[in-house]
């Protein structure tokens, strides 16, 4: 009985001991599984910043579609002006009011009697201030 009695209080120290040793190593698990992870999400290549990029990259392509379709358009119309005159002369016309040798410039305007009318009908006529 007496060897049952001694072995108690050194098994309980060495419970105790395990106890604290588990808990130790967990939290250092723990603190390690925290340090690496920290990269991941918040580091210099962490998934937040992949994702900003991400945007950032999306959002320059398609301003980038833009400027293309916009030097395209650009390039045509300079390829037509070196190669022949119909676009010289088409800006010309509309832009300037130019015309050719030989050529009558007709304009039609809207006669006066239709504008009248026309104010007559939007407008009742006045009357007098005498009747």
């Amino acid at each position: 009985m007496r060897a049952a009695a001694e072995s108690r209080p050194v098994s309980a120290f060495a419970d105790k001991f395990a106890d604290n040793t588990v808990r130790l190593i967990l939290i250092g698990l723990t603190v390690l599984l925290i340090l690496i992870q920290y990269p991941l999400w918040l580091g210099k290549g962490s998934w937040l910043r992949v994702w900003d990029l991400s945007r950032q990259l999306d959002s320059a392509l398609v301003k980038e579609q833009e400027l293309k379709d916009r030097n395209a358009k650009l390039a045509s119309e300079v390829q037509d002006l070196k190669e022949g005159t119909g676009a010289v002369e088409e800006r010309a016309r509309y832009e300037l009011g130019l015309i050719r040798d030989n050529e009558v410039f007709v304009q039609i305007l809207e006669s006066d009697s239709k504008k009248v009318s026309a104010e007559a009908t939007a407008k009742p006529a006045a009357k007098p201030a005498g009747q």
